[in-house]
């Protein structure tokens, strides 16, 4: 049976001839959709038609038809990007995935920060912002028939709606989506609330109206006589910011002074004070109840001057004056007018956004530069992904799976050996996107690896991550260095018989502060066994001074098995020189010390110390990797013989090149080179990246 298509055809009337043709084009795709009058979820054409009173443009009202969740079902899909373009292509997938986006959670309402990050992130994630309004008005018709769905299933989609969808029409200006959401989620949130403020709201309507009729006429009498020009209207009040009000100041409706309202627009500064003098010349005011947000405007730049006054009836009416500029301000979003209500934070990037949608939407036409805004993401420099469990975590964008665990909690990132992004296994330095799930992989113990800090490397990008590495090297060193120390002394005690050694007075000798910094300054060597014998009156400690201790031959190399560019030093118990048999301890804070293997400290090794121990060689040739580098510079000119010779002045042998120019002049430079280590690989990018007009110079990954 052919379905009757022209009531369809009514909805859209206004647009172009050529315009319609689109939108004709569009619905036959929909009468493809089988019948099922069991479906009462929203269908495309509702939701476009909802949209037609925004006055939005074309593209909008064809990827609210298409968008429809029925199309999924069809068993041959329309291929949108053919026939309607990639733009409407491009909203119609935002808007499927805002549909189907399930990261939200009640948990989430007593967490601000959670759902200030998740519409963050649905903005930052859609790449044309229009998308979201068509979501707006999907959820406006999801709300409608809430009625048939369960208890549970009304008061999720209730909550979700106040706690992510409201405040973003907010954000957006669209105020009158803004408030349809929230009276219809507060009336299934809380029934009995919502019929008693719209039943008292109902009882008085005629009593308010009359009131406000009143005010507005004999006011624009006066300000007419005094030739001011001036708009004025009553200013409606929702049900919603009603019962908000209500619990926030602890009074019941009738005691609240904001439920007759009138906004005054007049033309300039001078004009809203003139104004005010009449309202207060005219009518009983209320002082503690006057505010000018003219002069001490709020914090996010919202002006206006308020005041109430008492009527000869006694209704208490609140006005509000301001000029067109000060109300455009507010009421495009732009004011940041969601920030006092919302608690969110001052967003430029946002604004200029909300700029552009709410120029096109009330300026209907084929604004193609203004469409081309929409493009780009709105906040183009934060990646928002998700822990296992669901929770949402806010980085800077380009951070890394390295960034995320430090930003989960310190231990975390310390432990971190590895990271799955949507289950898949990927390298700690992945550049991270928005929505994906990480998962981080941690050792039982150990610490950070002195490459994470290495810039040029990858690991890390936020400043607060390797920040928290740089602190946890130093500890470190501080730990191992008292640890040193305190062996040194206890190994003398026992040696000589000492009983006890007097810490605080051996520390008030070396003029150090506490135990703990003399102990440092031992392990450290900065307190030398000459300076304790002359304290203690004995013969020169065991341990002999740095300038006394035999060192190996200059020409002496280690090689660490399977590790290139570790630090590594001579152990003193044993002193080990070319030619015998070694092996090497692995230290937390001193790298790996190099230990002859009949040494007595390594013989007597407890269990859980021998698993520290690593295979080493003397003069081992240091072996080489090949490492992949992409540069990129804003001109190619001698480009690839600048960087060749920083190459060959450090020895560094180039196994494969191939140089992209660009007609712009610019050029990408793919480098393999033969490196021995990291710290090898880091000098050398660090030269490169000196050279004059280069962009950009990186590992590839």
């Amino acid at each position: 049976m052919q379905k009757n298509t022209e009531p369809n055809k009514q909805l859209f009337s206004g647009f172009s001839i050529p315009d319609t043709e689109q939108i004709n084009r569009a619905l036959a795709v929909i009468e493809k959709i089988p019948d099922d009058p069991h479906y009462y979820r929203p269908k495309g054409i509702e939701v476009a038609a909802i949209l037609m009173d925004f006055n939005v443009d074309l593209e909008t009202i064809l990827a609210a038809i298409l968008s429809d969740p029925r199309l999924a079902a069809l068993h041959i899909k329309p291929d949108i990007e053919e026939q309607f373009g990639d733009t409407v292509a491009t909203l119609v997938s935002d808007v499927n995935w805002l549909n189907t986006m399930t990261v939200y959670s009640l948990e989430m309402t007593d967490k601000p920060n959670q759902t200030e990050t998740l519409r963050r992130m649905l903005l930052s994630m859609t790449q044309d912002v229009r998308a979201v309004l068509i979501k707006l008005a999907y959820r406006i018709k999801r709300l409608k028939v809430l009625p048939r769905e369960s208890y549970e299933l009304r008061r999720f989609i209730a909550q979700e709606t106040l706690d992510i969808y409201a405040p973003i029409a907010n954000r957006m200006g669209i105020h009158q989506l803004k408030w349809e959401l929230e009276d219809m989620a507060f009336r299934y949130l809380k029934p009995q609330s919502y019929r008693r403020i719209a039943k008292s709201l109902t009882d008085n309507r005629v009593q308010r109206e009359n009131c406000i009729n009143n005010f507005i006429v004999l006011l624009q009498k006066k300000l007419a006589e005094e030739s001011i020009s001036a708009e004025i209207y009553g200013r409606p009040k929702h049900i919603y910011s009603i019962w908000k009000k209500m619990c926030r100041k602890q009074l019941g409706i009738d005691e609240l002074y904001d439920l007759l309202a009138v906004r005054v627009i007049v033309e300039n500064l001078t004009a809203c004070y003139a104004t005010l003098g009449i309202v207060h010349s005219l009518w009983q005011t209320i002082p503690k109840e006057f505010d000018d947000y003219i002069a001490n405007p709020k914090e996010n730049g919202y002006q206006s001057l308020h005041t109430v006054i008492i009527d000869p009836n006694g209704n208490r009416i609140e006005v509000q004056i301001r000029t067109q500029q000060m109300h455009d301000f507010a009421e495009l979003g732009v004011a940041a007018h969601w920030s006092y209500k919302e608690g969110g934070k001052h967003d430029t990037a946002i604004e200029k956004n909300i700029a552009s949608l709410r120029k096109l939407l009330e300026e209907k036409g084929s604004d193609e530069a203004l469409s081309e805004n929409f493009r780009s993401e709105l906040f183009n420099d934060r990646v928002y992904v998700l822990t296992p469990a669901g929770k949402l975590i806010d980085l800077v964008k380009g951070s890394t799976p390295l960034d995320f665990a430090y930003a989960i909690h310190t231990e975390i990132g310390h432990r971190c050996r590895g990271a799955k992004i949507n289950g898949r296994i990927v390298p700690l330095t992945y550049t991270l996107k928005s929505g994906e799930q990480v998962k981080i992989l941690t050792a039982k113990d150990g610490g950070p690896n002195h490459n994470w800090i290495d810039l040029n490397l990858g690991y890390l990008k936020t400043s607060a991550a390797i920040s928290k590495v740089k602190s946890w090297f130093k500890n470190q060193q501080q730990t191992q260095n008292i640890a040193t120390g305190k062996a040194i002394l206890d190994k003398e005690s026992q040696r000589l018989g000492l009983k006890n050694i007097e810490l605080e007075e051996l520390a008030k000798h070396f003029h150090q502060p506490d135990t703990d910094k003399l102990l440092e300054a031992i392990g450290r060597s900065d307190i030398n066994s000459r300076q304790l014998a002359a304290f203690f009156k004995i013969p020169e400690l065991e341990t002999p001074a740095p300038s006394q201790r035999k060192k190996p031959e200059a020409k002496s190399v280690i090689s660490v098995e399977g590790i290139d560019n570790v630090l590594t030093s001579f152990a003193h118990c044993c002193s080990p020189v070319q030619g015998n048999d070694i092996i090497g301890y692995i230290s937390h804070k001193k790298g790996i010390t190099i230990h002859r293997k009949d040494c007595e400290n390594i013989l007597h090794l407890g269990p859980e110390k021998q698993a520290q121990l690593i295979s080493v060689n003397w003069g081992a040739k240091k072996a080489s990797y090949a490492v992949p580098i992409v540069i990129h510079a804003f001109n190619s000119q001698n480009l690839l013989n600048d960087v060749t010779q920083i190459l060959a002045q450090a020895k560094i042998h180039i196994s494969n090149a191939a140089l992209n120019t660009h007609p712009d002049c610019s050029a990408q430079l793919n480098l393999t080179i033969q490196i021995e280590n990291t710290n090898q690989l880091s000098q050398v990018l660090n030269k490169i990246n000196q050279l004059p007009n280069i962009v950009d110079i990186k590992r590839k990954t």
